[in-house]
């Protein structure tokens, strides 16, 4: 074991949106990552059985654990993850992803020898591993459209094709747009541009950070020898249900946009924005089990024509009872307590 000062990366394992992956993903690190690292996880009020696990897992591990016992946005969870750091790079890694062998040393590796900022790896979605890209970057920025309107602009390159189907294998590059579902970000990057914007709870932030950096003279790439796979679950579990309708209730993502908008002085009709809000409702009402069970019973097709008119509009009504704007459209100071701080924080390597 390395001592701390001589590790490269801290490591931010951070809740996206349930909790019943966290095992799966943390273990599967753990077994797979060989350069020597340091990791702070926080739990933003995970279920009683997550809660024990992790306890757990701190002491066997050696890990710093920060609890909450309330839900965290995402961007909570890593400025609180990456305040803990003291390593050159910060890499946030989501509970619901599975890396693979050298992914985390191919990040710091790219950063070292480029000099970026943010890298990012290969993304790719659902089981088996490493078969289909989720996204492989993309160009984020801000467009002033013929009538003078700022839109923000985000397009995903490769997304969701198999990697089989590529023409040319994918290759180190410079790239305007990465996801948080893992990326390194270098702790000199918050020297210049501050903290993660909490103020984008649920949408967006992955675009503002990669603008914020480019603004500052940064530079975002892509390495694609380091690959990870986001693998959400099938269906929610009870335990995840709460936080699931919460991290993408009609509350944050009206905020979100609110705040985008202001931040970077968008028009308030930007079609961007409206596109996010609508994949933001689809991507809630996945987590309905009804709207499930009706696609196998009766098809896709005729599911489709339902949500549309009948589910989605009751979905929504239902979503901002639930959520109301006045008491969830701010998002609370998080009161954090340190469950787990190893006496001695040292590296952390693959058994």
């Amino acid at each position: 074991m390395k001592p701390l000062a001589n590790l490269r990366a801290t490591i931010a394992f951070v809740p996206r949106e349930v909790f019943s992956t966290t095992q799966r993903s943390l273990e599967t690190l753990y077994e797979r990552t060989q350069e020597p690292f340091d990791l702070v996880c926080v739990d933003g009020g995970s279920p009683p059985a997550v809660q024990q696990y992790l306890q757990q897992a701190a002491r066997a591990k050696g890990f710093t654990l920060l609890r909450t016992d309330h839900y965290l946005s995402p961007n909570q969870a890593r400025n609180l993850a990456a305040a803990e750091a003291r390593t050159a790079h910060v890499v946030f890694v989501d509970n619901d992803v599975l890396v693979t062998s050298s992914w985390l040393t191919k990040l710091v590796d790219c950063a070292e020898e480029t000099g970026a900022w943010v890298v990012g790896p290969a993304y790719f979605e659902h089981l088996p591993e490493c078969h289909k890209l989720h996204m492989y970057g993309g160009e984020c920025r801000i467009e002033v459209n013929p009538s003078g309107r700022r839109q923000y602009y985000e397009k995903h390159h490769l997304a969701h094709m198999e990697l089989s189907s590529l023409d040319q294998p994918l290759k180190r590059c410079e790239t305007e747009l990465i996801e948080f579902h893992t990326v390194l970000v270098q702790r000199k990057a918050f020297e210049v541009i501050g903290p993660l914007d909490e103020g984008l709870s649920c949408h967006s932030e992955h675009g503002d950070l990669c603008m914020m950096v480019r603004n500052a003279g940064g530079r975002v790439f892509l390495e694609p020898e380091s690959q990870i796979t986001y693998v959400p679950p099938r269906r929610l579990e009870r335990e995840d249900r709460e936080f699931f309708f919460l991290r993408w209730s009609e509350a944050w993502a009206t905020a979100n946009a609110r705040h985008m908008a202001q931040k970077w002085d968008l028009d308030r009709t930007n079609v961007d924005n409206g596109r996010g809000s609508v994949w933001i409702g689809e991507h809630r009402r996945y987590g309905l089990a009804t709207l499930a069970k009706m696609r196998r019973l009766i098809g896709p097709k005729m599911t489709r024509s339902i949500e549309k008119r009948i589910a989605t509009p009751l979905e929504r009504w239902v979503n901002r009872w639930r959520y109301p704007a006045s008491q969830y459209g701010t998002l609370p100071t998080p009161n954090v307590r340190v469950a787990y701080r190893p006496q001695v924080r040292v590296a952390a390597a693959a058994a």
